[in-house]
């Protein structure tokens, strides 16, 4: 099902900035039964990068309704809204565009071997105005993917010009150190995750240590466990980064468990 601004629609002028510019932002959520899933920090995401990016965001309610009505005609499935700023060529007058839709999850794999990339279009720390927002904007981001599968990996880690690990094209990274969680931080420029977020509350009201800094790729060589977080592919095992391997372990294992009861709990 596809909505644009509450209607069904399954189409947008050429002339739009999300098309021309890449000019948006935008959220995926995963729908479990019928359920999206955490959709309360997902709209409060997009109203941040709406702000950031100066875009008019439809009323919260109406947002929820468009949501649910999709999560109900397409039950099992992931869900995307996406903020348009409007005409973006001389002559074209039409207003921005809010577009809700559903489209398949898809097979993703039981694990993820992972290939490092360089990544100087990355803030990698460095502050500016639209830090923190979920743009449309993924181009460099889907070039580095393709660059890691073309060499024989799964995806990429995005690694800043100085060596620091930052982040994947559309996901977030966490390793285990004897016994302590280890991430990038926030202040890194990289998207602040949903499942991220979820994943190191859960972890910390377990009573396991989570340390959030900044480390060179060299860190992962004392790694036992490394795992992925994001909506769609949820918690996935990283079994290989560049030449470094890793077997599933018993945390890694424990936040599939959790998340798994997570996503049940928010429709029972």
């Amino acid at each position: 099902m596809i909505l644009i601004d509450g209607e069904p629609g399954d189409s947008i002028p050429v002339t739009d900035s999300a098309v021309v510019r890449g000019d948006g932002c935008f959220e995926g959520i995963r729908v479990y039964e019928s359920v999206p899933f955490a959709v309360g920090l997902h709209l409060d995401r997009l109203a941040r990068s709406a702000k950031l990016l100066d875009l008019e965001l439809p009323d919260r309610s109406l947002l929820e309704s468009w949501v649910e009505t999709v999560a109900r005609a397409d039950p099992d499935s992931a869900i995307r809204i996406l903020l348009t700023r409007g005409g973006s060529v001389p002559g074209a007058t039409e207003g921005g565009r809010c577009i809700v839709f559903s489209h398949p999850v898809g097979d993703h794999p039981s694990s993820l071997r992972l290939g490092t990339v360089s990544a100087p279009w990355h803030a990698a720390g460095r502050k500016w105005d639209l830090m923190g927002a979920k743009t449309l904007s993924y181009a460099p981001n889907m070039a580095a993917s393709r660059t890691a599968t073309a060499s024989g990996f799964d995806d990429a880690i995005l690694l800043s010009d100085d060596g620091i690990i930052l982040e994947l094209p559309t996901s977030s990274l966490a390793w285990v150190v004897d016994g302590v969680v280890e991430t990038p931080e926030l202040g890194l420029g990289i998207l602040e995750s949903i499942t991220r977020g979820i994943v190191l509350s859960e972890l910390r009201s377990h009573g396991y240590q989570v340390v959030e800094g900044r480390w060179t790729v060299d860190r992962l060589a004392t790694a036992q466990e490394c795992l992925v977080m994001s909506s769609v592919r949820e918690i996935v095992p990283v079994t290989a980064v560049d030449s470094l391997r890793f077997q599933p372990g018993p945390l890694t294992e424990r936040v599939v468990d959790w998340y798994s009861a997570l996503t049940r709990s928010d429709h029972e």
